[in-house]
């Protein structure tokens, strides 16, 4: 497993976390399985957020590590808040929100809801989950400063965040952002796509994130890709996907080069990218976890990897 540091820090982690999103559908002992195969496979970063299964993911966690017999410092423990939950629209894994909320009070309690699910004394990151149009960012700044005072909380983070509204939150806190998560994908790669289409008037040249890989690279931001499997933002995984038949060719071609799944070969494309980013596995199949761990040895060429992004579909002007 290779690592990473984390923030530009002197912080080394597994340049591959497991996401616990779906872990509410486990049962403890089940927890427990995938727990002990993400650290036995290298993996040591946990990524949740307070609203992944309403809560109950983040219970299931600490009674999974705890039957694993694992330590709560064998994992760099990180969760996200600020979304309300809307009930009418979430079921199942999918959770939505009727409202998002960066206020101080909402992020101070949010972070001890977690503490208590998750039975934690601390988190070693906690990010915003969503941009919050009327965040005050006096407000985070004041939480940022209780949160880290009382030991709650280490390190910072955001999510979803544009290079605006990232710059916007550093600019009124005391510590730094270390971390932006954002979708990023063979199918997802609007981030990379209006780059490559500079100066041009098609859709492609549209940049929707105000260069945010870029500004991550300045600023020694670690990015972190969810979804690295999906297309759109809930549709489904495209690996096997017979809408995507170019593509699963492409993969399996690789993949049989390198002795590996395809699985390993999108998380291998991901962390081709210079950005340093590290790829959030969503998977709780044990078995899809090892072979999707795989890919954080392989190095693609740069023909592979432009190889793969025009059989998903992308052009080159």
């Amino acid at each position: 497993m290779k690592t990473l540091n984390l923030g530009n820090t002197d912080m080394t982690v597994s340049n591959v976390a497991l996401g616990i999103m779906r872990m509410n559908t486990l049962s403890a002992t089940q927890a427990a399985e995938v727990l002990t195969t993400a650290k036995e496979n290298g993996i040591d970063y946990i990524d949740s957020a307070d609203i992944y299964g309403s809560g109950t993911s983040e219970e299931v966690f600490a009674k999974g590590l705890q039957a694993a017999g694992l330590k709560r410092d064998d994992f760099f423990i990180q969760s996200k808040g600020g979304i309300i939950l809307d009930p009418k629209r979430s079921h199942g894994n999918l959770v939505f929100g009727k409202r998002y909320d960066l206020s101080k009070e909402h992020i101070l309690a949010a972070v001890d809801g977690i503490l208590q699910r998750m039975k934690l004394d601390y988190l070693d990151a906690f990010l915003l989950h969503r941009p919050d149009p009327l965040m005050d960012v006096t407000g985070i700044a004041e939480a940022f400063d209780q949160l880290q005072a009382s030991g709650k909380v280490r390190h910072f983070g955001v999510s979803n965040f544009n290079a605006q509204q990232a710059d916007m939150v550093q600019s009124a806190i005391h510590q730094r952002l270390m971390i932006n998560q954002l979708q990023f994908s063979l199918m997802h790669t609007g981030a990379i796509d209006f780059g490559l289409h500079m100066n041009m008037s098609d859709a492609d040249s549209v940049d929707h994130d105000g260069g945010m890989l870029e500004y991550a690279t300045r600023k020694g931001m670690t990015v972190q890709a969810w979804s690295p499997y999906q297309y759109g933002l809930f549709e489904g995984p495209f690996i096997d996907n017979p809408k995507f038949p170019e593509l699963n060719a492409e993969l399996q071609k690789v993949a049989d080069k390198y002795g590996v799944t395809k699985n390993a070969i999108a998380t291998a494309w991901i962390l081709r990218h210079p950005a340093h980013i590290q790829v959030v596995l969503g998977t709780m199949n044990v078995q899809h976890l090892k072979e999707s761990v795989a890919g954080s040895d392989i190095t693609l060429t740069g023909q592979e990897w432009y190889d793969l992004y025009l059989k998903a579909g992308h052009i080159l002007p």
